[in-house]
């Protein structure tokens, strides 16, 4: 770490198109300072940081040939875990987080995800330092292709979907993965609506839009005390409790509410074809 007071996190912006947005201001917010680079500008290693955000981007996880950096991505992705770094991946960056460290990335067998929906919390998150304090069932931001199909060995899931099982994870005692995403701003996710029109012709984009801008400020309300408590950890590392592996303890009536809204944010009409993964 460097000298001063405030922690410096590196935060990885695999793609233009999804900058660090909210999430930068919430960590300021909590006292961190921030160095923002492009996947392409890495650092040689994770020296002088305190903790490490990795960011989403149009790439899939193993995706070498477009992305030449992401071999170096996911090295740094598996010194942070080995270190004890604390670290966030988001969207593509929980996907880097778990196939750098033994799980497995793959075209989502649910097909996309995209919009305003919830997720379910496992029992393992009771035990859990970023998400003991959230709502059993909060809003998230949808937009992803690829999913995670396998966590890595000793990952803990700490969340749930029906259009994707991995929805949050935690490996190792300071590094959690969430598929979804926390830090857009509505500018964001019309960009991405735009940009996937094609890929997702069988979805009533308007509508997926219209719902997913109105629901930011829900986003904010959940998603700025999560980043706080990430901040916390970054500054006391040590005060992160091991990991609870505890079996789950599902509820249905949560189930059938997400089960609900994931039918209400998608047409009954045939998936759209593959494309790479918009992290």
């Amino acid at each position: 770490m460097t000298g001063s007071a405030q922690p410096l996190v590196l935060v990885v912006e695999n793609s233009p198109s999804d900058p660090v947005g909210r999430l930068a201001e919430w960590l300021r917010a909590a006292d961190l300072r921030l160095e923002i680079v492009s996947g392409a500008d890495l650092p040689a290693d994770l020296a002088g940081f305190a903790g490490l955000v990795v960011l989403g981007g149009p790439m899939g996880a193993n995706d070498d040939v477009i992305a030449p950096w992401l071999p170096h991505e996911r090295a740094l992705l598996r010194a942070a875990v080995s270190s004890e770094l604390p670290t966030l991946g988001v969207c593509l960056g929980a996907q880097l987080l778990a196939a750098a460290n033994g799980g497995r990335v793959q075209r989502n067998p649910a097909g996309p995800e995209v919009g305003a929906q919830l997720v379910a919390k496992r029992g393992a998150a009771a035990n859990d330092p970023l998400f003991r304090p959230l709502p059993i069932t909060p809003d998230v931001l949808q937009w992803h292709f690829d999913a995670i199909t396998s966590l890595p060995p000793g990952a803990v899931q700490l969340a749930s979907s029906p259009g994707a099982e991995h929805q949050a994870f935690r490996l190792g005692r300071v590094a959690w993965g969430v598929q979804f995403h926390i830090e857009t701003t509505p500018a964001t996710v019309r960009a991405w609506a735009r940009g996937d029109a094609a890929e997702l012709a069988d979805y009533d984009l308007d509508a997926i839009v219209e719902r997913a801008v109105r629901v930011h400020d829900d986003l904010a309300e959940t998603w700025a005390p999560f980043a706080a408590a990430f901040a916390g950890v970054v500054r006391d590392p040590a005060s992160a409790n091991a990991p609870d592996a505890a079996p789950d303890d599902p509820i249905a009536a949560a189930r059938a509410a997400l089960a609900a809204e994931a039918g209400a944010a998608r047409m009954p009409l045939p998936m759209p074809g593959l494309r790479h993964d918009d992290g």
